[in-house]
């Protein structure tokens, strides 16, 4: 069974990415929504995580929220996937359930 894990937390605030990633199957996801998108960030101290994660998931950004934080497509880790809110309701209906990380 497949899980879509959303992560909403700055990971500056918060451990949720990392909590994520230490109990997350080879056929889940994660999206990163709200402050989660600064997970994704290239060149911060979470970088390597995120770049590691990349490769044995798929890693997705919600792209609305990027341009909310004055971000850019440009800005983010190698090999994680800009999606928009279609995307988002994809991914839901894709996976079998959802967590959301708090």
């Amino acid at each position: 069974m497949s899980t879509l894990h959303t992560i909403n937390k700055s990971p500056f605030d918060r451990n949720s990415l990392g909590s994520c990633l230490r109990v997350i199957s080879d056929s889940d996801a994660i999206l990163l929504i709200e402050d989660g998108i600064y997970a994704a960030t290239s060149g911060t101290i979470f970088s390597d995580v995120v770049k590691a994660a990349v490769q044995s998931h798929s890693v997705y950004v919600l792209g609305p929220d990027l341009s909310a934080r004055g971000m850019k497509e440009g800005g983010i880790v190698e090999g994680v996937n800009v999606v928009d809110y279609e995307g988002f309701v994809d991914l839901v209906a894709e996976y079998d359930k959802t967590n959301s990380w708090l």
